[in-house]
């Protein structure tokens, strides 16, 4: 019983959950009690020397963020969905106009161009490091396009040259969306801070977290000048008013962080690099032990980038591994060892964009599709290639990932009980 796999009846590898997320210590505990002590929790308000630009922690948090990157400028929004709205309307987009996007992100990567009666245009992505493909982009672009945001995708910065090159040609915007790229870098530089601005994620999965939050981080003054009205219901709020006009200059949201939010983001951004590099560790350590197991093969890193490992991708091969993605990951499941199989579908493929489509559609003359095939690739990884792991991440251990070796070993030591379980199956139905 002890070798036979725990799907069929077998021990688990693995009897515990592996460990909790995200790491939330004794200084982050502080930091949000000093706010609810202070009784001051959005600071967003009417006061001598505030005035919407929000409050000490704040300015604190935005400022550590903008000093980490090297930029100008960084604007707290209360998500990344949020900020890559506020991206949309301050690099100039209208209605009508295209925004091309990947479609194996989240959603809200091409819905924040409908947010501003924008259309999505998707490109396909590359198939080893799975972000937006400047080849694929160039077969898409049209006179109605005014905009791109690559998608650093797991972690694992885009080909930033290539997709830099293309928006020049075409004089296009460049939003970096870096929700799951914190911290990587892409040939020495920073992630968000190549494009015209960049967009941060601190959303409780990932690496850093203020529970819900985002930001934006950029050089261009006018830019996060905008981006500070989108957050803040349109009102240009200047720090050396006197007092408030209730004035709104464009169409604005309540997009605005909270101190005690910003509180968890001062402490957690010290704390980047420390936990990114456990994350390092941890994939490696992975990477190495499934080298030359049949059907299975670790995803890359390029040698002139370093990567965030958000989520550690790796890519299945049915042929030589002798039983199909899905009967693997559902006896990696019952060993105690949780992975997805592809992460989402493409974005295309959402009932959003076939059915019932948005009112932004009424304004474009443009010919997006949004057909099954149009991407390919991002296809193939969602369908057939890709398996993710989401536990790679402190405070999971060396241990911890010698576990899920072990589990894997054993699912395709003892592949024939899947196969002969799938043929009696088979069998049953005939």
């Amino acid at each position: 019983m002890a070798n036979r796999l725990a799907l069929f009846g077998g021990e688990k590898t693995r009897n515990t959950p592996f460990p909790s997320h995200p790491i939330i210590g004794e200084e982050e505990k502080r930091a949000v009690m000093e706010v609810l002590d202070s009784g001051r929790l959005s600071t967003f308000i009417a006061a001598p020397g505030v005035f919407f630009y929000g409050g000490e922690r704040i300015k604190r948090f935005e400022h550590i963020c903008a000093e980490y990157h090297g930029t100008k400028f960084a604007v707290s929004f209360n998500s990344a969905t949020a900020a890559l709205h506020a991206a949309i309307v301050a690099v100039g987009v209208h209605a009508g106009q295209e925004v091309i996007v990947p479609p194996y992100t989240f959603t809200s990567t091409a819905t924040c161009a409908l947010m501003h009666n924008a259309i999505p245009v998707f490109a396909d992505i590359t198939d080893d490091t799975f972000c937006l493909d400047a080849k694929a982009a160039e077969k898409v672009v049209s006179k109605h396009t005014k905009a791109i945001i690559p998608v650093h995708l797991f972690g694992h910065p885009a080909d930033m040259d290539s997709l830099l090159a293309f928006a020049h040609k075409h004089n296009l915007m460049v939003i970096e969306d870096c929700a799951q790229s914190p911290g990587a870098r892409y040939k020495g530089r920073l992630c968000g801070t190549m494009g015209h601005c960049g967009i941060l994620s601190f959303t409780e999965n990932k690496n850093v977290t203020t529970g819900e939050g985002g930001m934006l981080i950029t050089n261009d003054p006018a830019i996060a000048e905008v981006a500070r009205m989108v957050r803040n219901h349109g009102e240009m709020i200047l720090e050396t008013q006197k007092e408030r006009t209730y004035a709104s200059k464009i169409l604005g949201w309540n997009y605005r962080l909270t101190e005690m939010d910003a509180a968890l983001g001062v402490v957690q951004m010290g704390k980047l690099d420390a936990l990114n590099a456990e994350r390092v560790r941890l994939a490696e350590h992975f990477a190495d032990g499934i080298k030359g197991i049949p059907g299975l093969r670790p995803s890359i890193r390029k040698s002139d980038c370093t990567h965030a490992y958000y989520i550690y991708p790796f890519f299945f091969q049915e042929k030589e591994a002798g039983i199909t993605r899905a009967e693997f990951v559902k006896a990696l499941a019952a060993e105690g060892v949780p992975a997805g199989a592809g992460y989402v579908r493409p974005l295309y493929l959402s009932p959003l964009y076939h059915e019932n489509r948005p009112d932004a559609f009424r304004f474009y003359e443009g010919n997006a599709t949004y057909d099954k095939g149009i991407c390919p690739v991002a296809e193939r990884m969602h369908e057939q290639d890709l398996i993710l792991l989401g536990m790679l991440r402190p405070p999971t251990t060396i241990n911890d990932v010698d576990d899920i070796l072990e589990a894997i070993q054993k699912v395709l030591a003892n592949r024939e009980e899947i196969v002969e379980a799938r043929a009696q199956a088979q069998h049953t139905i005939a």
